[in-house]
């Protein structure tokens, strides 16, 4: 619809121009006026605003000048047209796509809201967008919204206000990510958020390390350090660059380049009877390795041994190649 509207448009200026030029040449060969006196005399000729001529008009420019005027009123009638229904059509469109993303937002649920889409909330939303879970972002650059509002589900405004966070679903998420670059800022959003719901797992990122306690007083689940993190890894490269790299490998893009897989217990349990680690042989079975285990109470154990009891909501960590990973998911029908 846009897009025809633009065409028109394009139309309409042609037009416009097209009139303006034969009265301009007109005037200035059949009454022998200068170019600003045919310019002039075409302008008003045009606006119909009954100004004077420059100098009387013969019978052949009156005839030219009565062609002009009526050819003018139904380009300019059908130029305003064109304008009015493109003005019309933009907002129309535009409240259509709010109202539409407003009600993919309310229909959404156990979802993730990212509060912010710089650096680090972009990074955020694509990895997201790699595994397949639905987030909306909170983001009051209406440049950065406009860029990017046909891939993802924004709400504009201000993070810090209830209303926003309540828009986004916040009720009804499960994860909320505090991505803006201001620790102060992240702070306000950590507060509110735990007040609106007190089951969400939150995740801010800090710059400082003084705010590091600040927000998870604050209700913060986990606090990142992009910076620190960085700065850590590429010292590792100078101290284990092999060790480094290789960890590097271990790529957590998506489902077809992904190395690593968190499983949760019940997805084996309607096919196997999985006591142990080694009830459910997945090396044998897909090619993967168990390298680590995640007891019910949040327990990391590394290299867990095989015969360990598993218990109800506990996890393992599984390692392999891409298709190796797409066996498992396959074989246990894993999401």
């Amino acid at each position: 619809m846009i897009k025809l509207s633009r065409s028109k448009i394009y139309l309409a200026i042609t037009l416009v121009l097209a009139v303006v030029v034969i009265g301009v040449f007109g005037y200035r060969f059949i009454s022998d006026y200068s170019w600003v006196d045919a310019l002039y005399m075409t302008v008003i000729t045009m606006a119909t605003v009954g100004f004077k001529e420059v100098q009387p008009l013969d019978d052949i420019a009156k005839i030219f000048t009565v062609f002009l005027i009526l050819a003018s009123v139904f380009i300019l009638g059908f130029a305003i047209s064109v304008l009015t229904e493109y003005a019309l059509g933009r907002n129309s469109l535009q409240l259509l796509k709010r109202k539409k993303v407003k009600n993919k937002i309310n229909n959404l649920s156990s979802h993730v809201v990212i509060c912010g889409y710089g650096r680090n909330g972009m990074q955020a939303a694509d990895r997201l967008k790699a595994y397949k879970q639905s987030f909306v972002v909170v983001e009051k650059n209406k440049e950065v919204i406009e860029k990017y509002e046909d891939e993802i589900l924004f709400i504009e405004g201000d993070a810090n206000e209830d209303e926003v966070l309540i828009q986004a679903g916040i009720e009804r998420a499960r994860y909320l990510i505090a991505a803006m670059p201001d620790d102060a800022a992240n702070l306000f959003v950590v507060l509110s958020a735990r007040q609106l719901n007190d089951k969400l797992f939150i995740i801010s990122r800090a710059s400082l390390v003084t705010s590091q306690k600040k927000l998870f007083l604050a209700g913060a689940n986990k606090v990142i350090m992009p910076d620190k993190i960085g700065g850590d890894h590429m010292a590792s490269l100078v101290v284990m660059p092999d060790l480094i790299t290789f960890m590097d490998k271990l790529s957590l893009e998506g489902e077809h380049t992904t190395n690593l897989e968190e499983v949760a217990i019940e997805d084996f349990a309607d096919q196997v009877d999985c006591n142990s680690l080694r009830d459910l042989d997945l090396r044998r079975k897909t090619g993967c390795t168990i390298i680590g285990y995640i007891s019910p109470d949040g327990e990391y154990i590394i290299n867990p041994e095989a015969d360990l009891q598993l218990q109800p909501r506990s996890k393992v960590i599984v390692l392999g190649r891409p298709e190796q990973i797409r066996k498992l998911n396959e074989m246990f029908h894993i999401d």
